[in-house]
Formats: C-alpha cells, sequence, structure tokens
C-alpha cells in the first residue's frame, strides 16, 4: 500500500458523492472522508515501521514529468491534518440545508484530493497541477453557497480567485526556469542546483509571492477577511484550516530549500512583514463588530507568526511553525464551527447582539471556552507548544523580533476573552439557545479532545515531523 490509495479513495469518493443524490450525499461523503483518516493511519503505521510509501513513476516524457509522491514525516504530518479534519468539517454540516448538497460535498472531498497531493507531490510540475486543482473546488463553494450580498459575494471570491491565481504564475515561471537548468521538475534534483545568488533572488521571489498570498501576508492578505466572511462555514473551515497551511508547507518544502542564500540575504525583512501581519491583524481585530470577521483576523495574525518561525531558518523555527499549523487548523476550525453553531440559534454574526449564551447552554459555553483559551496559547493546549517554540526560535535570531511576536498572546488574550464576554455572559437574548446536537457535540470534542492531548504529550508528532526537517536545514544551512 502507498499514499496513491488516499488520492484514488478521496477522488472516488468525490465522483461517489456527486452521483448519490442530495438526500443521502452528506453521509456518502462522511464515509468516504473517515475512510481517509482510516487509510492515512494505516499508512502512518507502515511508515512508523520503515516502510516506503512514496510513489514515483514516468507520467510524461517530454517534458520530463514523473508522477512522484513523497511521504515523509513533514508530509504526512499535513495530510493527517486534512484527513482528519475533513471529515469534522463535513460532519460540522449536518446542520445545514444545502442546494444541491451532492454538488456541495463532492467539491469538498475534491478539494481535500487537491490539497492532499499538494502536500505529497514531489515533482514541480505534479505540484503546481495540484496546487492549482485545490482553488477550483473553494471557489465554487464560496461563489455559489457563500453569504449576504450576492454582488459582494461575486467581487470578493473573484478577487480571491484572480490573486491566486496570479501568484501561482510566477511559482510556474520559477519550475520552468529550473527545468530548464536540470532536465527535470523533481524536487531532489532541483534542491541539488548550483544557481548564481541573482538566479536565487528571483526564484526566491516567485515563490515568495504565491505563497504570501496564500498564506496570507502582509500586503497580499487584502482578499482574506471577505472571503473568509462571504464564504459559507465549512469553505471558511477548508481555507482557514488547511488551504493556507499549503503555502506555508510550501515554503519549508519548496522555498527555503530552492534558494536558501537568498532566504538568508532576506531574512529579516520577511520575518518584518509576517510580525507586521501579527500586529495588525491583532489590531484590526479588536474593532470587528461581525464574529467571523474577528476570528478572520485573529488567524491572520496565528499565520504571520508561523510564517515568521518558518523563516527564522533553524530547527525550532521549522519544527515550531509545523507544531504551530497543526494546532492552528484545529483550532480555527473550531473556533468557525463555534460561530456557526451560534449563527444557527442566532442568525446573527454580530457579536453585540449575542448574549447570555452560557446561562442556557453552559457545556457550548464550556467547549468554546477552551477553544478560546487554546487560540491564545494557553499552557496545556497544543498551541501553547507551537507558539513557544516559534517565540523561543525567534528571540535565538533577534530578542526584538520575539516581543513583536508575544503581541498576539497578548493582544490576542484581550479580544478573544472580550469577545466571550460579549457572546456568552451579558444579558440574555430574547431567542432561546437549543442546547449543542450530537453531531455538534462530536466536531467539537473531536477537536477539543486532539488539542488537549498533544498539548501534553506532543512528543509523537515531534519524532514524526524532526527526520524531515532536518533534511530540509541541510539544503538551507
Amino acid at each position: 500500500m502507498d499514499v496513491t490509495l488516499l488520492l484514488i479513495l478521496l477522488f472516488i469518493g468525490a465522483v461517489a458523492t456527486y452521483f448519490s443524490g442530495n438526500a443521502i450525499a452528506s453521509k456518502v461523503a462522511l464515509f468516504f472522508s473517515v475512510a481517509a483518516l482510516g487509510v492515512s493511519l494505516a499508512l502512518l503505521n507502515q511508515f512508523s515501521q520503515g516502510t516506503d510509501i512514496s510513489f514515483s513513476a514516468q507520467w510524461i516524457k517530454n517534458p520530463n514529468v514523473l508522477f512522484a509522491l513523497k511521504a515523509d514525516g513533514l508530509s504526512i504530518a499535513m495530510v493527517l491534518l486534512t484527513t482528519a479534519l475533513t471529515p469534522l468539517i463535513v460532519l460540522s454540516g449536518f446542520g445545514n440545508n444545502f442546494n444541491n448538497a451532492k454538488n456541495f460535498y463532492a467539491l469538498v472531498l475534491f478539494m481535500a484530493f487537491a490539497m492532499i497531493g499538494t502536500f505529497l507531490a514531489s515533482d514541480g510540475f505534479v505540484y503546481y497541477i495540484f496546487w492549482e486543482l485545490s482553488l477550483i473546488p473553494i471557489y465554487f463553494i464560496a461563489l455559489i453557497w457563500g453569504n449576504g450580498d450576492a454582488e459582494a459575494r461575486k467581487k470578493a471570491v473573484i478577487k480571491f480567485f484572480i490573486y491566486t491565481f496570479a501568484g501561482s504564475l510566477f511559482m510556474l515561471a520559477a519550475f520552468i526556469y529550473l527545468y530548464q537548468k536540470a532536465g527535470t521538475f523533481k524536487w531532489d534534483v532541483l534542491v541539488g542546483l548550483d544557481l548564481s545568488a541573482t538566479e536565487q533572488f528571483w526564484i526566491f521571489l516567485a515563490f515568495f509571492l504565491a505563497y504570501a498570498i496564500k498564506i496570507p501576508l502582509i500586503p497580499f492578505h487584502t482578499w482574506q477577511a471577505n472571503v473568509y466572511q462571504k464564504a459559507p462555514t465549512i469553505g471558511t473551515m477548508l481555507l482557514s484550516g488547511i488551504m493556507l497551511k499549503m503555502g506555508l508547507y510550501s515554503v519549508l518544502r519548496w522555498q527555503l530549500p530552492l534558494a536558501p542564500n537568498a532566504a538568508k540575504e532576506l531574512q529579516y525583512i520577511i520575518i518584518g512583514l509576517a510580525l507586521a501581519g501579527v500586529v495588525y491583524g491583532s489590531i484590526v481585530a479588536l474593532k470587528q463588530k461581525d464574529l467571523k470577521k474577528l476570528l478572520a483576523y485573529s488567524s491572520l495574525a496565528h499565520v504571520g507568526l508561523i510564517a515568521a518561525g518558518c523563516y527564522a531558518m533553524n530547527m525550532d523555527g521549522l519544527r515550531g511553525a509545523v507544531l504551530q499549523m497543526i494546532a492552528h487548523g484545529f483550532v480555527i476550525v473550531g473556533l468557525f464551527f463555534a460561530a456557526e453553531v451560534i449563527y444557527r440559534r442566532y442568525e446573527t454574526r454580530t457579536i453585540s447582539e449575542m448574549g447570555g449564551i452560557r446561562q442556557q447552554t453552559p457545556k457550548f459555553a464550556s467547549m468554546f471556552m477552551i477553544l478560546v483559551l487554546a487560540s491564545v496559547a494557553l499552557p496545556g493546549t497544543f498551541n501553547f507548544v507551537g507558539e513557544f517554540t516559534v517565540l523561543y526560535s525567534l528571540s535565538t535570531e533577534n530578542m526584538v523580533f520575539a516581543v513583536i511576536g508575544g503581541t498576539t498572546i497578548i493582544l490576542g488574550a484581550f479580544y478573544m476573552l472580550r469577545m466571550f464576554q460579549h457572546a456568552m455572559l451579558g444579558e440574555t437574548n430574547a431567542k432561546m439557545f437549543a442546547d449543542v446536537t450530537v453531531s455538534e457535540g462530536i466536531v467539537f470534542v473531536a477537536i477539543i479532545g486532539f488539542l488537549l492531548f498533544f498539548g501534553l504529550y506532543p512528543k509523537p508528532i515531534i519524532e514524526l515531523i524532526t527526520p524531515s526537517i532536518q533534511e530540509i536545514l541541510v539544503h538551507v544551512k
């Protein structure tokens, strides 16, 4: 068994969901997403025992393209993030009635298929195809099933599509140039090229444009808040929980090993941009009255810190960044789902129109509180492990970086706890807030259980990703 089985299963799942009919589409999608999680855990077990689960075969002779999938600790960690979150995201939609549900859930599975392909691909051409494929389903999910005014939604989604697609074209141009030098798109050959300082600079810049838009980093973030707000919550979960991790993962897998000297030369500038996003996202989040927008800017601040860890280019920075990618994926999905649960009851995302939820459903308020505390990196949660490691790595580069990066914890605690106070406490809303359903409870318990377990015992994930990070650092040093 190798990783191609996972891609085949998700692709078949997307097709089967499309032809299943609207009445059972969500259940079919859930079945295939849970099956994909099972397969990924089986693959992890094989990998842990020393079995090679990678795949490589000639696909196109001219140009020389291999259908090559690299399964190492880093890519497997990101695959597990995707396959663990996908069934939870599908299950979170059980409380919604989507028009043409078979189309909707088929696109969700197809997006998971494309994102996993991106994490596994070790041939630049195959990687680029999967990278672009992931853009198609989220475009239609946000455009067709999004919230609010149709024209405003269309404008936001098209802006997102054009931004990300245009940035990716620079990356494609870089891959074409590298192919002309190496005669292949294979990762291990490309990272061994002897590129001049000028070549590395332009290669680094081309990849940076693609990744900075996807993550996003300032000043390429202008699409994010509107799309997060306009997309249906499942779409927002896919974007924030998994898709933006494609950009962060790609910095480690492709950009740094391909242009290490340029990365070192521009290191302080890029870290500065990332930390500017931390401060900007936190300050703008303070002013938000819409819960989804507050969470969107909170996410911008947190991913800025993760990006700073990536560009610290040391073991603690890269390892902390990966740990925080995973932790952020779970906690942001949980928070957006909490916002969706509130919207189902109150039909509002305006924080001032909420209140008194704790009196009606203390169970939901308690779970929401744990997610809020995890998002501000309370010790004992998985987010603390990642953020502390990243901040430590930044302090070894420059103490000023660590101090600025730490503002995400201080300001984050302020605006998240203030939001919790207004939404959960205070005067009771006139509408009745129904208790959480079974499907909603499963999603919350699974996410909280993951964050608490690995917050106390992160060793398995650290041991999984460390060898891959060491391999990357060999090319970066």
